[in-house]
This record gives structure tokens, sequence and C-alpha cells, in this order.
């Protein structure tokens, strides 16, 4: 018998009242606002009304450098929020919300995987309760009111090849990455270059997800640089009067989404900012509840633990004021052979056959970058546990090769089966993250506010990624000492780089050493408070490929949904 898809499963839920969960979250019912019978908002005045409660442990979610395919966050996520009702504790997880371009594209969904979901599956994937499409629309009302401004004389002065600010869609469309706007004649706009990003990529999705409330969120759109003056001077969202509409059109989404895992339990799903050039983090605002609602809250970091976690630890911690108690460490046996070198893994295609079979040498050999990502959570003083998601075909040796690098750095370690058993797959993993959320907590971020920026990008590229140095490109320094200059030095740093390695070079597995980071361009979001670096090639707007999932996404003669993965 063949093991059902996701969408099977998802659909054979029993769904929970979701004003039952809240009460045994203890939030008050009144401050449920339910959009159909699957999702529901929570309003922002749930922070204060919870103030008295005890806070949760606070755990994160990371993994090795994934493969193409992923190691399976977002599924372990949920496992393990599960696995912690199966031992008597009451969990919160908190996880990002999905964009319809990769839904629509290689990758799918983000609801988890198997018996470890959040559901129901279809909302989760597609629409949900609107947030992604109010982010679109307060970055496009901006870009309008920009481009407006330009038309009607420019009174600010913006230098037209030094406008900084483009528009976003939430579909996977290379053919907008680079566009010329204001074609057709006099009445149709002042003609210059622009481009579109993805939804995920806005720095309004970036600024939804760091806010930490309404005002707070008014008055970083406020501050949101579109571009700048030919004396380089920053020209702001405030300065078009733009702020106020952005923050109009965000007030309902700034409200977390409350949903259910499969089990029944509480998942806070809220903003989703792009993994490669900002966070990657679920909502500030999310955590605020959630770190109330019970004896744990689990929240996942996007790709490796040296991008989403490094920028949790050092960006949305810096701003919520949370300090986590723990971090899961998420291995597969097939990622750390990957990291050997020695066999390829692309997206579509079959596995090579040489990595399903037994080999724990080449466990140890990839296994130098999850020594190195251990090494990272050691570096910001969390406890790391490894959770090897294990798969049906792997071997008892390459398990237990696993186990031993974890040993090495005194990790706890558990295997988990969260994927075919749910919760009950992921008891160990519970029982292991308990006990290191025990231990005493030595929390602290990488650098001080003070550091110059290059300082602080120094010590993310040393530190966490073990490069020997980090050289600038001409326009690169210029760009810092802009930012310097423009009163940006105390912001965070979100390093743009490639998510398949732990250097900027994508070809490079394992732990790569000797070599050098190449900043090529920097670029600000001062109103989500970071200044990111870009190394490599980095696309914000993703393109379809030739068999996108969207061919086999469709209705049914009943109207049902069928092929969404």
């Amino acid at each position: 018998m063949s093991f059902p898809s996701d969408l099977e499963i998802a659909r054979g839920a029993k769904l929970r009242p979701l004003s039952d969960i809240v009460a045994e979250a203890g939030i008050p019912n009144d401050m449920l606002e339910p959009y159909g019978s699957g999702a529901a908002k929570i309003g922002l005045e749930a922070i204060e009304a919870l103030a008295d409660r005890p806070e949760a442990r606070y755990v994160v979610v990371t993994a090795i450098t994934p493969t193409p395919l992923g190691e399976g966050k977002t599924t372990t996520t949920v496992g393990l929020g599960q696995g912690f009702s199966h031992i008597g504790k009451r969990a919160t997880i908190a996880i990002r919300q999905p964009s319809l371009g990769p839904t629509f594209g290689i990758k799918g969904g983000a609801a988890g995987g198997g018996y470890s979901q959040v559901v129901p599956m279809e909302l989760f994937n597609l629409h949900l309760t609107g947030d992604m499409h109010a982010v679109t629309a307060a970055h496009n009302m901006c870009s309008a009111m920009l481009d407006a401004h330009l038309y009607h004389g420019n009174e600010l002065g913006l230098d037209l090849h030094n406008i900084t600010w483009r528009r976003v869609l939430d579909i996977n469309d290379r053919a907008l990455r680079n566009v010329v706007l204001g074609l057709g004649g006099r009445l149709d706009g002042i003609p210059r270059e622009s481009g579109f990003d993805i939804t995920a990529a806005s720095e309004v999705m970036a600024t939804l997800a760091l806010a930490t409330s309404l005002s707070d969120l008014r008055a970083r759109l406020g501050r949101t640089v579109v571009g700048y003056t030919e004396q380089g001077d920053p020209v702001t969202a405030e300065n078009l009067k733009a702020a106020g509409a952005m923050a109009v059109l965000l007030k309902e989404a700034i409200k977390p989404n409350l949903m259910q895992t499969l089990e029944g339990g509480p998942a806070l799903v809220h903003t989703g900012p792009f993994g490669n050039i900002a966070t990657g983090n679920s909502s500030i605002v999310a955590d605020l509840i959630g770190i109330r609602t019970g004896d744990y809250l689990v929240t996942e970091a996007g790709f490796g633990a040296d991008m989403g976690a490094e920028r949790f630890f050092n960006i949305k911690c810096r701003y919520s004021g949370l300090a986590p108690d723990a971090a899961v460490m998420v291995a597969t046996v097939r990622g750390l052979k990957a990291h050997s070198g020695k066999h390829r893994i692309v997206a579509g295609r079959p596995l090579p056959e040489g990595l399903l079979a037994e080999n724990p040498d080449e466990v140890h050999a990839g296994g130098d970058n999850l020594r190195k990502q251990l090494s990272n959570m050691q570096a910001h003083g969390v406890t790391p546990v490894v959770a090897i998601n294990a798969f049906p075909g792997d071997h008892d040796a390459d398990l237990a090769a696993v186990a031993e690098i974890a040993g090495e750095y005194g990790a706890r370690c558990a295997v988990t089966t969260h994927f075919s058993d749910g919760g009950a797959g992921a008891v160990e993993l519970a029982e292991a993250v308990a006990e290191a959320c025990q231990e005493p907590s030595s929390f602290k971020m990488l650098y001080e506010d003070e550091l110059s920026l290059k300082d602080k990008i120094s010590a993310v590229a040393t530190t966490v990624y073990g490069a020997d140095g980090v050289e600038y490109s001409a326009i690169a320094n210029r760009q810092l000492s802009t930012y310097e200059a423009a009163g940006f030095g105390h912001l965070p740093v979100c390093i743009a780089k490639t998510h398949l390695s732990i250097s900027s070079d994508p070809s490079l597995k394992g732990a790569p050493t000797g070599w050098t980071l190449p900043v090529r361009e920097v670029r600000a979001s001062v109103g989500a408070g970071f200044i990111y670096p870009i190394c490599g090639d980095m696309r914000t707007m993703p393109g379809l490929g030739r068999q996108p999932a969207a061919m086999g996404i469709d209705l049914d003669e009943n109207g049902e949904i069928v092929g969404l993965s």
C-alpha cells in the first residue's frame, strides 16, 4: 500500500474548533477573528492580555546547509510541536506563511508534510487570510506614489538613476525582473528602468515580520528609503507621504493567523520574508503572543543555520527582546552524504543510487557541515539538539554516524519519524529538547550595535561562515560609507548569499575554508531595520521551470483542488 499524499492526509484530518484551541492557550475568545472555520486572526491586544502569564521555553528549529530538496525543517517544527503533547507538554508552533511562487513553482507548499502538517492545507498554501496580497498592495501603493511624484515635478529631487524601490508580485515571473516604466507618451509617466521582485522579497514583508506593534510598523514604514537625491540624501516613504496609506493597507495583516496541526495543536502562521535577502523568519508579534500560550514555543528559521538561525539570533531576537532556550538542528543522512561532495542532488530528478547505499564514511566526510553549524549555535551560547530526520531506507550505521558527530559537540541527538508517525515519531526529540531547555541559557548576539557595518559583516563572515576575510567592490565601499553617513550604521546586517553552501559559492559543500567573502554591493532595508550586503547573484524574482507545479494543479469534477503538494 502506497503512502498517502500530503493533500490526502490533510483532507482526512478532523479539525478542532479554533475557539477550543485558543481557550487552552489562554487567549480570550473575543480576540479571535475567524476567517471561515480553518483560520482566524488574533488581535494584537492579546500581547498585553497575556503579559502576566509565564513565558514558554523558546525553541528555534534550524538545519544543516540544505540540498535543493530541503532537510524537513517545517515538518520537524510541526512534528516537534505535536511530540510535546505526547509527553504531557503544551506547545505552540510559529512558522512563516507560504508564497504562491514556490507553491506553483518547483518547491510546492510550506505546510509541513506527511503526518506533521498544518491544516487545512489548501487554505494554508492558497491566499490564507490575504496577508501576502496586503503586502503586495502596500508595497505597490508606495511605488505608484513615487512615480506620481516624479511625474508631477519631482519636488524631492530624486535621482532617477538612484531609485531603489521596485514593484512586487507574488508569482514567479522572470520576464518582470527588469522592465522600463513610463513608456507610451508624456501622459504615461516618466520613463525609467526598474523591475519586479517576488512579494516575499519586499522590504514591506520584512518590516511586517520585525514590527512589534501597529505603531512600530507605522514608524518603520515611514523610515523606508525609496531612493536618493543627486546629493546622496535618502528619500523615505514618509517624505512621499505614502507611509500612512501603506500602514492602513497592513492594519489587518499585522495580526497573526491561527491554524492548527494535524493533531490539533495551535499553529501561528504569519509573514514570509525571503530567506536569501531578508530574515527568513516568521513574525515577532506571533512570537510575543505564542511565548505566553503554553510550555514551549517552537519556531522555524529558514534555510541552514548559517542563514536563518544567524538572522534569528542577531536580527529577530535583537528587536523582539526574546532569547532562545535551545536550537534544534535538523539533519538527514542524505543531506550529509551530499556534503561529502560525491553526490549531486537535483530537484525533480531521481536521487543518485550511491547516495542511498550504506556508507557511514561519507556521512562523516559530509559531517563537517553539521560540525560547523553546531559550532555556530554554540558561538551564540545556544544549546543544540540534533534531529535526524529519518527516511525509511536509511541504514542504521549511517544514522549512528550522525549521532557520533553530534556527540563530538556534546549535543543531544534523536532520530525522528514524525513524517510517517506524527507526534509519536518525535517523542524522543521532544524529550531531548525539554532536557536541553533546562540548561542555563548563555545566549549572546554576535556583535554590538555600535560596531561599524564592516565589522559586523566581518563578524558573520569569519565566525559563522568560516571565511578568511571579506573583499568589497568599489561600489560596495561607497554604499557602506553613504549608509554610515546617513546614520544607518547602528543597524544589524543580513548578508544575502546562496543557501546551498555555508560559503558564497553554491558549489562548495561541507564547511569550506581558505576563501574570502566577496561583497559586490550593499543595500539598505532601513524600514525593516537591517543592511544587506549582496554576495553573488541573488535572484529576488524567481522564474518558473519547464514543468512547474502549476501544470498539475486543477479542480476535479466536484470542485475539489487536486495536485497541490
